[in-house]
């Protein structure tokens, strides 16, 4: 299987873990369920992203607790910058258009542009190591 074709499955599969824990939050939470569903579902898509990228996309072995709290951190911020870039187009497609497609062509582009802008800054500040 080819490393770009992983990595979209593993963007898709992390996207619905997200998905799925949101949904489970939000018929189980008693209190504030959207704020509580959307920090759930980010944390555990963020986890699973951030682990099947280190195994399976960039082959990164374990270094030391601060070696591994320097990526975590280094990949959280970088996935940060890129949700900015995705919701920055999505947003400008839909105000410039106003329409549903207009919305979700910006989406895609966006993604586009975050998801290969997030696999070039972690394979070059968070995972160096040679597999990559």
């Amino acid at each position: 299987m080819s490393l770009f074709f992983r990595y979209v499955i593993f963007a898709v599969f992390s996207t619905l873990v997200n998905f799925a824990v949101q949904e489970a939050v939000v018929r189980t939470a008693p209190i504030a369920p959207l704020i509580l569903s959307i920090l759930g579902g980010t944390i555990a898509g963020f986890a699973v992203k951030y682990v099947l990228d280190k195994k399976w996309i960039f082959y990164d072995g374990y270094t030391s607790h601060a070696g591994e709290a320097r990526k975590v951190a280094l990949y959280g911020m970088f996935s940060v910058l890129t949700t900015i870039i995705f919701w920055s187009f999505e947003i400008a497609f839909w105000t410039i258009w106003e329409t549903d497609f207009a919305k979700y062509a910006g989406g895609a582009l966006g993604l586009a542009i975050g998801y290969v802008s997030k696999y070039t800054l972690d394979r070059r500040f968070v995972f160096r190591s040679e597999g990559a």
